[in-house]
């Protein structure tokens, strides 16, 4: 749903998935967004991951997939994402990931849409690999402030939905959340203030040591850091 949350998880996926050429493509490209798109549509395989920039009015052969981990927040999105496959008499498949206090949004659509849908059961096997993005955070500054950034982007997106009745901010288990997005700490946003989360153990380190892999951008930083002592 929000840039940030593309910027991280394009990042993410880029160290976790070997041999598949990962790329990420949302609205604040600007010039750069014409190159992705045509780049991508030229490779024999590969996984874009993008906001809801390339929902509509664009065609790239042969989709299999649209993964949709956020849910569209208008019903009409959520239709022209799942065109983006099956196009010109092909087959694929669309899948949205969804909470289980979130599964009346599948009654919604297909009134809404005229829209049917299967469950799809959870996969078996799968491999856990939050620690290793969470290793990735604490090894470079760049990826822990990406992903924090994108934490506190999809909260903000959560409670701007247009199904408010059925995406409930207030339900919202923080703390899962965090977990799934491997932050280490929580960030510091008005949706958590007041708010205890017994569920989230964040990590012993001092994350303001953590520092960027780009030696450029860390020695900015510590130039910032020695003016605010």
């Amino acid at each position: 749903s929000t840039c940030a949350c593309v910027e991280y998880y394009g990042k993410a996926l880029e160290s976790l998935i070997k041999q598949v050429k990962i790329m990420s493509i949302h609205g604040k490209m600007k010039h750069k967004r014409n190159k992705i798109f045509t780049e991508f549509r030229k490779l024999p395989g590969g996984i874009l991951v993008c906001t809801d920039v390339m929902a509509r009015g664009i065609d790239i052969p042969e989709v299999h997939w649209v993964l949709q981990y956020d849910p569209p927040s208008s019903a009409s999105a959520f239709v022209h994402r799942c065109g983006r496959t099956a196009r010109i008499g092909h087959v694929g498949s669309a899948l949205v990931f969804l909470l289980p206090m979130e599964e009346s949004y599948v009654n919604f659509l297909s009134i809404n849409q005229k829209c049917p849908m299967q469950e799809m059961k959870p996969q078996t096997n799968v491999l856990d690999l939050l620690p290793k993005l969470k290793s990735m955070a604490l090894a470079d500054r760049a990826v822990f402030e990406k992903g924090m950034k994108a934490f506190v982007s999809y909260v903000q997106a959560y409670a701007k939905h247009e199904c408010s009745l059925i995406f409930r901010i207030k339900d919202l288990d923080f703390a899962s959340l965090a977990r799934g997005f491997a932050l280490l700490k929580m960030p510091k946003m008005p949706e958590l203030r007041g708010k205890c989360f017994p569920d989230f153990t964040p990590v012993t380190v001092n994350t303001d040591s953590i520092s960027f892999k780009d030696k450029n951008r860390e020695k900015q930083r510590q130039k910032k850091l020695e003016q605010q002592r």
